[in-house]
C-alpha cells in the first residue's frame, strides 16, 4: 500500500531508468525494527532495573533520558558506549536475542528484484558496526547488497547535514541519480536538503506496530510497492 500524502513536486512515477544507486536504510526499512524497540525499550530496561534495584518504570525512564542526551551523536548508536555506560554487555545481548532479528515483509524480495535491474544497492545505517555484523550474519543482508556503510565509517549520523557530503565522498553516488529510502524523517529531510533526487519514506518500520505514513514525503508500507515503475 502506498500513501500519496507527499511534499509538493514529488512525482508519482518511479523512473528506474533514471536511477543508478539505491541508498537504503537498514533498521525499520529493510529489517524489522521490532528487535530494536524491544531491545532498548523493554529488555535492556528490565535488566538494568534488576542490576540497579529499580522498578522497570524508573529504569526505563532513566534509560530513555540517557538515550535522548546523546541523540544525534555517534554515541547514540555506539553499542560499546552503552555497554560502558549501563554496565551491561549490550553486544552479547544482541547475540542472545538475535532470534528476533529479521527482514520486514517484502524487503528481501525487493532487494533481489532491484539486483535484476542492475542497480547498485548500498545500505546506509546509523547502526554500530558490531550490531551490523550480528544482523547481517543472522539475515544474510550482506549477500543482497553491494555495500553496508555504518555511520562510524562516515563519521556522522544520517540526520546531520555533514553526513551526506562525507558519505558521497566515501561511496561515490550521484545525488541526481539516487533513490534513498528510510523510515526516519529527520534523515530523509537531511538527504533532501543535500539534494538526493528521489526520497521515499518507509511507513511500516515494525511488524508489531501500525504503519505511520508521512505528511512530508511519499510513503510506502512495503518496499515492493516501489517496483514495476510505481511507488
Amino acid at each position: 500500500m502506498m500513501s500519496q500524502r507527499a511534499a509538493s513536486g514529488t512525482s508519482s512515477v518511479l523512473n528506474w531508468d533514471g536511477i543508478d544507486d539505491v541508498l537504503i536504510n537498514m533498521d525499520g526499512t529493510l529489517l524489522d525494527r521490532h528487535f530494536d524497540n524491544f531491545f532498548f525499550e523493554e529488555e535492556l530496561p528490565r535488566r538494568y532495573a534488576v542490576m540497579q534495584g529499580l522498578t522497570f518504570e524508573a529504569s526505563r525512564e532513566g534509560l530513555m533520558a540517557m538515550y535522548r542526551s546523546v541523540e544525534g551523536e555517534l554515541a547514540w548508536t555506539d553499542l560499546h558506549y552503552w555497554s560502558g555506560r549501563v554496565g551491561i554487555d549490550v553486544v552479547a545481548m544482541h547475540r542472545e536475542l538475535q532470534h528476533l532479528i529479521g527482514f520486514l515483509p517484502g524487503a528481501e524480495d525487493f532487494l533481489k528484484e532491484v539486483r535484476t535491474k542492475g542497480k547498485r544497492l548500498i545500505v546506509l545505517t546509523n547502526a554500530h558496526e558490531a550490531g551490523v555484523a550480528i544482523k547481517s550474519a543472522k539475515t544474510g543482508l550482506h549477500r543482497h547488497v553491494d555495500r553496508i556503510v555504518d555511520a562510524f565509517e562516515v563519521g556522522y549520523l544520517k540526520m546531520r547535514p555533514e553526513y551526506w557530503p562525507a558519505c558521497r565522498r566515501l561511496v561515490g553516488f550521484d545525488p541526481n541519480r539516487s533513490l534513498y529510502v528510510d523510515d526516519d524523517e529527520t534523515c530523509l529531510a537531511a538527504a533532501r536538503h543535500y539534494g538526493i533526487a528521489i526520497i521515499i519514506h518507509s511507513a511500516k518500520s515494525s511488524s508489531q506496530l501500525p504503519p505511520v505514513p508521512s505528511s512530508n514525503f511519499v510513503s510506502v508500507e512495503h518496499l515492493p510497492a516501489l517496483l514495476n515503475g510505481r511507488r
